[in-house]
């Protein structure tokens, strides 16, 4: 009887995926290690795993980074329009924000920076790895290594395609640091990440959220050119030398984070300068666009001011460098 064999089949076939479960929660419970090791070596564990360090080792840094890239912001911020004038510091802004109200307002727009990690860094890490994978491969069929010209490649791309995705939340973190330079009766007062992104797409429309995306993705491009490219290819350079893993993979960074900060930050300011401004109430905005932005800064504020708080920046971008890279290698050699 067909009814009766596919009945008795599908009772086996249940019957041996219950066995099968059975003897594998019992390994695991055996030898946790052993189960762990075969669930990270899954296909898609290997994929996923870059992705997973990238995000985690991101949201590490920014965690310790924040205060410092509170002020960066600020700095940024200060005397906008005004050629001349008194020029803030890193301490006399420090000072006035926590003269203001208190210490943890230097962790104001936690929340929009580590969602930005868990995005930007997760999908740039992740990216970067992956084309670096792919390329080593096509390189040993070759019979070839990479260089310099493909880390860049890498770094570049990886860092375009994750700026894109991670804008929502760098705009949020932005218009969050930003609020406490209005006037109180003007505050948005936002309460948390969500309902900064819930209310600028409500008010300002949805395309808003990807105010500043234009030089948002050429200040990632500049960036991961300056970090991700610089740091493989100094990690490449130091094997060879007496230096321990450790203290390569330190100077590295530092080397990686120099580079990173000197061609992103006029980007960077452009960008936190775009994604601050909000209409006036004739509907009208201070600046149209990037080249915008760069032409009147250039005119009213001079030149160097796109690379004021350079000490700042890089006290930001190299920290942050050094930790979100060391944790992903750290994370990387553990799940291997």
């Amino acid at each position: 009887m067909p009814a009766s064999r596919a009945l008795d089949s599908a009772k086996q076939s249940s019957e041996s995926v219950l066995t099968e479960t059975s003897a594998a929660m019992k390994n695991a419970a055996e030898n946790p290690k052993a189960a762990t090791t075969t669930f990270l070596h899954t296909p898609f564990m290997r994929a996923a795993l870059p992705f997973i360090n990238g995000g985690l080792a991101g949201m590490t840094a920014t965690t310790v980074i924040q205060p410092v890239d509170m002020v960066k912001v600020r700095l940024q911020l200060a005397g906008e329009g005004v050629k001349t004038g008194p020029k803030p510091t890193p301490v006399g802004v420090f000072k006035d924000i926590v003269a203001s109200g208190k210490v943890m307002d230097l962790y104001t727009g936690l929340s929009a920076g580590l969602l930005r990690q868990a995005v930007y860094t997760t999908a740039r890490l992740g990216f970067f790895d992956t084309f670096m994978k792919s390329l080593t491969k096509t390189a040993e069929t070759k019979g070839t290594k990479i260089g310099f010209k493909e880390r860049a490649g890498a770094g570049l791309t990886a860092g375009g395609l994750a700026a894109m995705i991670g804008n929502p939340a760098d705009l949020a973190l932005i218009r969050m640091q930003s609020d406490g330079l209005k006037p109180v009766a003007q505050r948005a007062n936002y309460t948390s990440v969500i309902d900064a992104l819930t209310r600028i797409a409500k008010n300002e429309g949805v395309t808003r959220l990807w105010a500043g995306s234009y030089p948002t993705v050429v200040r990632a491009m500049a960036l991961n050119f300056g970090q991700l490219a610089f740091f493989s290819e100094a990690k490449n350079q130091l094997k060879g030398t007496s230096l321990s893993s450790r203290t390569q993979t330190l100077t590295a960074s530092a080397v990686a984070g120099f580079f990173a900060s000197f061609f992103s930050l006029p980007f960077d300011f452009v960008k936190t300068r775009l994604q601050k401004q909000t209409r006036a109430p004739d509907g009208s905005l201070p600046y149209k666009g990037m080249f915008d932005c760069f032409k009147k800064v250039a005119k009213d504020e001079g030149m160097l001011r796109f690379y004021r708080g350079f000490s700042t920046y890089y006290v930001r971008i190299a920290p942050h460098a050094m930790v979100t890279l060391i944790v992903a290698d750290y994370l990387g050699f553990i799940t291997k």
